[in-house]
């Protein structure tokens, strides 16, 4: 019996495009040092606004480092510092209010040094530092989860690691209750990062 060519196609072009997507699936994260990528992290916030809805802004700037042991998460290290002048919420005039708000031409970097990590699950944790903002230094405490590890398809592009978190942090705790229309919104900030870091 003649074999299908059409089929032995098929079935190698299925047995190719699997072992690809394969190639790129999570693998288990390497140890080593990953510079966070500016252009795959970003800080958003959310505050309630008078009660009626939550209003969201994005800090897009974002730099630093994590010093990862997979096999021992809990002495691994963090730090990040975010542009202060890099607001977008999508209205203009307050995106140069905020930059005023957070005396951004005093204190133009916010930054957060980890001081504790602790395992919570397989792929969760907190991890608990030092957030200086508008010149004042509070503990804060972030929920982690780790979304993997991986070689990108593209060649020579730098193995990739992944983790997204979240905070609630207080105005108040860091002075920024000054404006006209503070009263007008929450003084609970929430955070949602989501960061990529490349392996150096």
């Amino acid at each position: 019996m003649r074999p299908n060519f059409a089929k032995l196609i098929y079935t190698a072009t299925i047995v190719i495009i699997a072992g690809a997507v394969s190639a790129f699936g999570p693998v288990d994260a390497k140890k080593g040092t990953y510079k966070i990528d500016p252009h795959h992290t970003q800080i958003i916030f959310e505050i309630q606004h008078m009660g009626l809805s939550n209003f969201f802004g994005r800090f897009s700037k974002v730099s630093g480092q994590l010093v990862f042991d997979p096999a021992a998460p809990e002495s691994s290290a963090l730090s990040a510092d975010v542009d202060m002048t890099a607001i977008d919420t999508h209205v203009d005039e307050l995106d140069k209010e905020l930059v005023d708000f957070f005396k951004a031409d005093k204190f133009p970097t916010a930054s957060f040094r980890a001081t504790g990590i602790t395992r919570t699950g397989d792929n969760t944790g907190t991890v608990t530092g030092d957030l200086t903002l508008a010149g004042v230094t509070k503990p804060v405490t972030l929920n982690v989860t780790f979304k993997g590890a991986r070689n990108p398809p593209i060649p020579f592009q730098p193995y990739r690691i992944g983790f997204d978190a979240t905070a609630t942090i207080h105005r108040a705790d860091f002075g920024l209750t000054h404006a006209i229309w503070s009263g007008m919104v929450g003084d609970d900030v929430t955070l949602l990062i989501e960061m990529e870091g490349e392996l150096q």
